[in-house]
């Protein structure tokens, strides 16, 4: 919501958002939302739902068409289980600050996705930062997580496969989706099949050689403003796992297998391919897969999800899910 600051300065701007010195917040873009329906173009269905009424932590269930689901040869007796589908914890991005699963470009992004891997798709409205810095995010997405993963809606106790949870995210999303698996491989109580971290967001104290110096300098203002009790500054691990004190969370991710994407002309795209770089060096068991688009910015598979690029990286997402560990 946009506020009178016109007294105060600008302490710190991204996007659609502006942090005035007197801690009023503006919000220019990246919050209109259009409401969860019946997509005919995809033949998904959507809802709201509520998980923690505390916190205020929600998400938007997607279930694609079922009313066609031909069975999949099974030599369990119980042949429902086989048609059920893999649950897909997904988290929108926006710099932390900005967005929700109602976003239109991303709510339409996750209904082409549901329809295409034939998931039901859990996508988080977590609390945005400054109000409610990090770690308020990933502490929504893990409630986010075990909520799904205990099957708590009607549509994931009967449609979802529970034994097959990947957790997925775009942007800043990616950055909680990792966070997320993180957490799920300290915990022995929920499973992840595989993570998707789609042009993640990481940041670090050392700018990388191939890093822009003026992204690298206002990604780490930017962190500042949203983790403002992160250690060491943005070599916290959650920021930068590829600093020192993130080795042993890499090693102990969730999960089986991995899929990274990144794009030439994204700045992120150097720490996206470092990670995936990390992550294989650390002694985790699984797979890593990364493919890197050409040409292509940030995130332009949201807002342009059929273009030729778009396409080639959703049928990477659809063969990964697909894909059994």
């Amino acid at each position: 919501m946009a506020m009178d600051s016109s007294n105060a300065e600008i302490v710190f701007e991204c996007g659609f958002f502006r942090l005035y010195s007197d801690g009023k917040v503006e919000r220019t873009g990246g919050m209109n939302t259009v409401p969860a329906s019946f997509d005919a173009a995809t033949g998904v269905t959507s809802k709201d739902v509520v998980i923690d009424a505390a916190t205020g932590v929600a998400a938007r269930l997607y279930l694609p068409s079922i009313q066609t689901e031909t069975p999949i040869p099974s030599e369990s007796d119980d042949d429902s289980a086989a048609t059920k589908l893999p649950v897909l914890v997904i988290v929108h991005g926006g710099y932390f600050v900005v967005g929700s699963p109602g976003n239109r470009n991303f709510h339409g992004y996750v209904n082409s996705l549901v329809a295409s891997a034939r998931v039901i798709a859990v996508s988080v409205d977590y609390r945005l930062a400054p109000e409610h810095p990090l770690p308020a995010a990933y502490d929504d997405a893990w409630a986010a997580l075990t909520w799904a993963a205990s099957g708590a809606d009607p549509w994931l106790a009967d449609h979802g496969d529970l034994g097959r949870v990947f957790v997925a995210g775009a942007s800043a999303g990616a950055n909680v989706a990792h966070n997320t698996a993180v957490a799920a491989g300290a915990s022995a109580a929920t499973r992840i099949e595989g993570v998707i971290l789609l042009h993640p967001s990481f940041c670090g104290e050392q700018r990388f050689e191939d890093e822009a110096e003026e992204f690298w300098q206002a990604n780490k203002r930017r962190w500042s403003v949203i983790f403002p009790g992160a250690t060491d500054g943005s070599d916290d691990p959650r920021i930068n796992p590829m600093a020192a004190a993130g080795e042993s969370g890499l090693a102990k991710l969730a999960g089986k297998r991995m899929f990274v994407s990144t794009a030439s002309e994204d700045p992120r795209a150097p720490r996206g391919r470092a990670y995936c770089e990390a992550v294989r060096a650390s002694g985790w068991p699984g797979k890593v897969e990364w493919f890197e688009t050409e040409g292509k910015g940030h995130c332009f598979f949201v807002s342009d999800h059929f273009s030729r690029e778009a396409v080639a990286v959703m049928d990477r997402v659809v063969a990964f899910v697909a894909g059994h560990s």
